[in-house]
């Protein structure tokens, strides 16, 4: 029988584990300081309740900031200075909560600022220390040959020592290679990269029948007899794994999927997980209901202004276009003349941006309150509805005209394999400043590449100051 190999926040309940001990352990710490040390007596004081909450909430909080952040993820493969990076990304989050419970129980006054600074400052040290030295444990016993499984390596000798540079010598595997077979020549009694070369192919079934073996490493190239080799080898109990495609020639991210019949690995420019995929749908909804209702009060202002200055409706609908060339009715406030469009024409000649987009410095197509709308994103603001329906996220790529779409070359609809965003990558990077359209595309693609919570987050905040500096579009 084999054991799966566990999996998501499971694989670091030790970690998760720790790390509440030192949130624990700092609370503490700060009570004792602040109170020296008659910590005793204080369950008298009607106040001193607010820290026992605190010390039931703790475990709540520490728990929606592992599922809201990845702080675990690649924990072993840390070095001592990203180690401190992520446990204070970690510690960060869990005070943030402590904050927000105060802000909503309105309960902060009952709290000493010294305790809450030790906590602070205690939970990051105390938490790194755990980190540190659980991990040296955990890489001393996988280094250790002690209750790990035995596993012989299948090859032929034209790949057998690409394959066991791969496998044996993986940092901290969970087994250990014991000894390899290659197939294609006798080469019994040798060492290839340390592992002896226990039977070639025809004694390869006599060996694994006389010795301690429970896993068998089946290499691509003997893919000719693979499938008939797998099934005598699992009917003699062994876990059979047989490589599908050579990771390192696709991008990092990759998951194992069935389609129908058949069992694939899925590789793409960037993988979301199904929470990742959930909070920033809920964060879409909650920001398209808020944006709504500051839309509603642009419509009541500027809807007569925009009535008074150019006949014609208030809202400008266009089809843009999508996630992966969907089209869509896109929405804005009109900031143009309704004869923009065909105007666009005669002045192209004076587009700022080199490729598929167009800007312009001081375009007469404007209305006279259009350009204070603009500055301020004002005109954008009917794109929440947009958002609320799915066609749209908050932070993505800006969705490309028509025509637009139509010059793009293969490598520029990379930047469409998302929605599309109210803002981006590029509106925070100085978009009036950008002429290049590939620069436009490189910010895009790498946003793709790199996506997390926390850097829409980011956006989202440049976006506030940007707007407010007023460097909206010009």
């Amino acid at each position: 029988m084999y054991k799966k190999k566990k999996r998501s926040w499971v694989k670091h309940l030790d970690f998760i584990i720790l790390d509440l001990l030192a949130a624990e352990l700092a609370l503490f710490i700060g009570v004792m300081i602040r109170f020296n040390g008659s910590i005793i007596f204080l369950d008298k004081f009607e106040w001193f309740s607010g820290y026992q909450n605190l010390v039931k909430l703790l475990p709540f909080i520490d728990l929606a900031g592992v599922f809201f952040t990845e702080t675990y993820k690649g924990i072993l493969r840390r070095t001592k200075h990203e180690e401190l990076i992520s446990t204070i990304w970690h510690a960060a989050v869990n005070f943030l909560g402590v904050l927000l419970y105060m802000y909503m129980s309105k309960t902060s006054f009952m709290y000493s600022r010294t305790v809450l600074g030790v906590f602070a400052f205690g939970m990051i040290l105390i938490s790194y220390i755990f980190r540190v030295g659980w991990k040296r444990v955990i890489r001393r016993r996988k280094l250790k040959d002690v209750n790990k499984t035995a596993m012989i390596v299948v090859a032929e000798s034209t790949n057998v020592e690409q394959c066991l540079r791969e496998i044996a010598l993986s940092p901290y595997p969970e087994y250990k290679v014991v000894g390899v077979s290659v197939v294609d020549k006798d080469m019994t009694g040798q060492e290839i990269q340390g592992i002896p070369v226990v039977a070639s192919a025809d004694t390869l079934f006599e060996y694994l029948r006389t010795s301690v073996v429970d896993e068998v490493f089946l290499d691509g190239n003997t893919r000719a007899s693979e499938e008939s080799l797998a099934a005598r080898l699992v009917e003699q109990g062994l876990t059979v794994h047989m490589p599908l495609v050579k990771t390192s020639t696709l991008m990092p991210n990759r998951i194992m999927e069935t389609y129908g019949e058949y069992i694939v690995l899925t590789t793409s420019m960037h993988i979301a997980n199904n929470r990742q995929a959930f909070i920033k749908r809920a964060m879409d909804i909650v920001g398209a209901l808020v944006g709504l209702a500051f839309t509603l009060i642009a419509f009541i202002i500027f809807a007569p202004i925009i009535k008074i200055q150019s006949k014609g409706p208030v809202f400008f609908t266009q089809t843009r276009i999508g996630k992966n060339g969907r089209k869509f009715k896109f929405y804005k406030f009109r900031t143009m003349y309704v004869d923009a469009e065909e105007r666009k024409k005669e002045l192209m000649e004076q587009n700022e941006i080199n490729g598929n987009m167009f800007k312009m410095e001081n375009d007469p197509r404007i209305i006279p309150i259009g350009h204070f709308m603009r500055k301020y994103s004002i005109d954008e603001l009917p794109q929440f509805l947009n958002v609320l329906v799915g066609d749209m996220s908050l932070v993505g790529t800006r969705p490309p005209l028509e025509d637009e779409y139509e010059n793009y070359a293969l490598h520029h609809k990379a930047r469409l394999s998302i929605k599309p965003g109210l803002t981006g990558m590029w509106q925070v990077s100085g978009r009036s400043d950008i002429k290049d359209f590939e620069q436009v595309v490189a910010l895009d693609t790498q946003y793709i590449s790199n996506w997390s919570l926390l850097l829409d987050i980011k956006i989202l905040l440049k976006t506030v100051a940007v707007v407010f500096g007023g460097k909206g579009s010009k």
